[in-house]
C-alpha cells in the first residue's frame, strides 16, 4: 500500500492580495513563511520516501519545508501545477468577476464548467490531475510520499475520490493553505484517509477571510 501525503502550499503574494492566483508563479508572504515552520514541524518524524512538487514557487517552498532536515531530491511534476486561469491570471477576483458576471457565476456555482479565453478548462485539468497523482502512485509502490500542490488542485482530486464526478466540484471546500490530506493506494484503488487537516497551524496563522472576492462574500 502507498501513502500519499497532500500537502496545499503555504499563504502566497496571490492569497494575501486577493488575486486569481492560477498559474502565475507568486512567491510566499512572511505569514506563509511561518506557516511552513509548522509543516516542518508536523512532518519530521514522519517517515517520507519521495516528495514531488508542482514546478510553482510556492508550492516548491512548501515541498522543501516538508523534507525539513532530510536529504532527498524533490521531484517537480507538472501535472501538479495549478490551473491556468488564462486571461485571469494574476487579476484581482473582484476586477476580473465584476466585469463578468456570468464567469463569476460560473466560477462559484457551476466550477466544473469554468474555461477562460486563454487558459485551462477545469475539466481538462480534472484528468490531468488525476492522470498525475495515478503516476506518482504507480512509481512509488508500499513507500511514502509528500506532494506539494495547489488548493484548485487538490479540490479536483478530492472531489474525483470523495465523489466520483467533476459534476460535485462545488461541494468540495476548499483547503487552508498547508492543510493535509491523506490518501492510501491499493490495487488500484484511492481511499481517501484525511481530508483537509490543518490542525498543526495556530488559530492566529490562519488567515481570516473569504476564498473568493470581497464582492462575492455574501454568496457565501
Amino acid at each position: 500500500m502507498t501513502k500519499i501525503y497532500l500537502v496545499r502550499h503555504c499563504e502566497a503574494v496571490g492569497n494575501q492580495k486577493r488575486l486569481f492566483q492560477g498559474g502565475i508563479n507568486c512567491d510566499i508572504t512572511e505569514l506563509g513563511a511561518k506557516q511552513l515552520e509548522f509543516v516542518t514541524q508536523r512532518f519530521k518524524d514522519i517517515k517520507i520516501d519521495a516528495i514531488y512538487t508542482s514546478p510553482l514557487i510556492r508550492a516548491q517552498k512548501t515541498a522543501f519545508a516538508v523534507m525539513g532536515d532530510r536529504f532527498m531530491d524533490v521531484k517537480i511534476d507538472d501535472g501538479l501545477r495549478e490551473i491556468n486561469a488564462g486571461i485571469y491570471d494574476g487579476k484581482p477576483f473582484s476586477e476580473s468577476f465584476s466585469n463578468n458576471v456570468e464567469m463569476a457565476d460560473t466560477w462559484y456555482n457551476h466550477p466544473q464548467d469554468f474555461a477562460p479565453e486563454g487558459g485551462e478548462a477545469m475539466r481538462d485539468a480534472y484528468e490531468r490531475i488525476y492522470k498525475a497523482i495515478c503516476r506518482i502512485a504507480e512509481e512509488n509502490p508500499d513507500k511514502t510520499v509528500a506532494v506539494a500542490l495547489h488548493g484548485g488542485v487538490i479540490r479536483c482530486l478530492l472531489t474525483r475520490l470523495v465523489y466520483g464526478s467533476i459534476e460535485r466540484l462545488k461541494d468540495m471546500p476548499w483547503s487552508e493553505n498547508t492543510s493535509v490530506s491523506i490518501l492510501t493506494y491499493d490495487n488500484g484503488k484511492f481511499n481517501v484517509e484525511l481530508m483537509n487537516d490543518h490542525s498543526h497551524l495556530p488559530e492566529e496563522y490562519l488567515p481570516v477571510r473569504n476564498r473568493l472576492a470581497t464582492f462575492m462574500q455574501k454568496a457565501d
